[in-house]
């Protein structure tokens, strides 16, 4: 039997072409009617496969119901609300009686999100990115019918409107139908723990070609510089696309930017297009460099690696530092360092200008004098910049906004939880499901691991811009 089979399922008026994964189990099934129909699947009477001896039941076995290409089954049952209307429903600060309103002003921040049985990899990945303006604004605005992608612009409104933890049912049941590997039930019953960056990853490759800011707010280019390692002078260049950093982490790793440099390197082996090997598998030693650089910068930490002799995932507990304020130029190749070096310039000159602020504070009064004078007397201010000669650009550094973490020795067991600063105040949240904890910054800076506590997963981090003067322009006044 082929994994996929695609069939019909009537349902009221509407027919829905589907396609059975014969590697997954009936409830995986009506999890996908249940985001098409918008029916539980505790409500839902499938009929209408021949050897199936009336309705389909969870344990049965697809080799043995009679499924084949272009069946046509009838599903009965109740839809519930449609996502669209689940704000009708809102629970609203002010409709609260007052011993529940919220009293310690954390509502500002967002909502928590309710756990639905080991769905916090889920929960964490959706909080750290729900601290991502440019991304909410356009998933707010998102007019299209992608499931997943109008599942998530849904919950964030709900998380800026809701006085109380929201439940995520609609998104969870949106995206174990897009991805059927976190529908995984265990042999008691319940759903599986799944890795949160494979969460992440899936997610926003899934609204990649929905969304294009995901591309523009997230999107990494790096190009890398293969030599043939013996034989031939023979060099290759390889440009990817990526929505992550890796920090790979062996026993030199102390801190994150030793690790970006580690995953950079890029030693592979390629089919050779040399005359004297052509055709042959050989080794290149390869450099990556990082040739464009997103508004958020998103960092794995690879702590999990597939351990044989116990067959899962173990977890490496190594310390690895990162900063609140991170530094990648030396990361970047040369093209793009010189596109920086100007704002980088002008990020140090300010920095510099604010220092002497004090002794400055008396030029600043004549500056102004000066300006109101030529304005009385109907004259422009000499050779003095004007807003359209400013130019805003990235300057390589990036300041830290969120980390996903995780507790426990294995990828498949123990707790995620997101920390996030929000936009607004600088004020560090941590989202535990429904629990929001404020946090300073140096119980972020704790999260760098070295044993069973917390430590940092993922990594999300803001771009740090400057302003300089257009070209052929100078910054004067009399």
């Amino acid at each position: 039997m082929p994994e996929t089979v695609p069939i019909t399922v009537k349902w009221t008026k509407s027919s829905f072409p589907v396609e059975i994964d014969t590697t997954q189990s009936v409830p995986t099934f009506k999890m996908q009617l249940f985001s098409l129909t918008g029916v539980p699947p505790d409500r839902q009477k499938i009929m209408g496969f021949p050897k199936a001896k009336g309705l389909l039941k969870d344990d049965a076995d697809w080799s043995t119901v009679g499924l084949k290409p272009n069946l046509k089954v009838t599903m009965m049952g109740t839809a519930e609300a449609p996502p669209e209307n689940l704000n009708t429903n809102q629970v609203f600060l002010e409709d609260l009686p007052p011993e529940e309103q919220d009293t310690t002003g954390l509502s500002k921040y967002g909502a928590g999100l309710t756990n639905l049985g080991n769905t916090c990899y889920m929960n964490s990945t959706l909080q750290c990115l729900y601290n991502v303006p440019p991304l909410k604004s356009t998933l707010a605005d998102y007019a299209g019918q992608h499931p997943l992608t109008k599942s998530a612009g849904s919950l964030f409104q709900q998380m800026d409107k809701s006085a109380v933890a929201v439940s995520p049912m609609w998104f969870l049941s949106a995206m174990r139908s897009a991805f059927p590997q976190f529908d995984q039930v265990g042999r008691e019953g319940f759903h599986l723990q799944q890795d949160a960056e494979e969460c992440w990853g899936s997610l926003l490759q899934s609204m990649r070609s929905e969304v294009p800011s995901v591309e523009e707010t997230f999107g990494i280019r790096t190009r890398s510089t293969l030599k043939a390692e013996a034989g031939t002078d023979e060099t290759m260049e390889v440009t990817n696309s990526e929505l992550l950093l890796k920090c790979n982490i062996d026993s030199t790793v102390n801190h994150v930017s030793e690790g970006l440099k580690l995953a950079l390197v890029d030693d592979r082996e390629k089919t050779s297009t040399h005359p004297a090997t052509e055709g042959q598998l050989i080794k290149f030693a390869g450099q990556a460099a990082i040739v464009s650089l997103p508004p958020y910068l998103t960092i794995q930490m690879v702590r999990f690696y597939y351990k044989a002799d116990i067959q899962q995932k173990a977890k490496i507990l190594r310390k690895v530092a990162f900063p609140m304020v991170l530094d990648v130029y030396d990361l970047c190749d040369d093209a793009l360092k010189e596109q920086l070096r100007p704002f980088r310039e002008a990020e140090v000159a300010d920095v510099a200008d604010g220092a002497a602020g004090g002794a400055d504070s008396k030029k600043q009064k004549t500056d102004e004098e000066a300006t109101d004078a030529a304005a009385a007397a109907d004259q422009p201010p000499a050779a003095m910049d004007t807003a359209e000669e400013a130019v805003t650009g990235p300057t390589g550094r990036y300041e830290l906004v969120g980390v996903l973490t995780h507790k426990g020795r294995s990828a498949d067991s123990g707790h995620y939880v997101s920390w996030t600063k929000s936009p607004t105040d600088g004020q560090w949240v941590q989202f535990d499901d429904d629990q929001m904890i404020l946090r300073k910054d140096e119980e972020v800076l704790a999260l760098s691991g070295g044993g069973d506590w917390h430590m940092a997963y993922l990594l999300l981090y803001k771009e740090v811009r400057a302003t300089r003067a257009a070209k052929g322009t100078t910054a004067t006044a009399s």
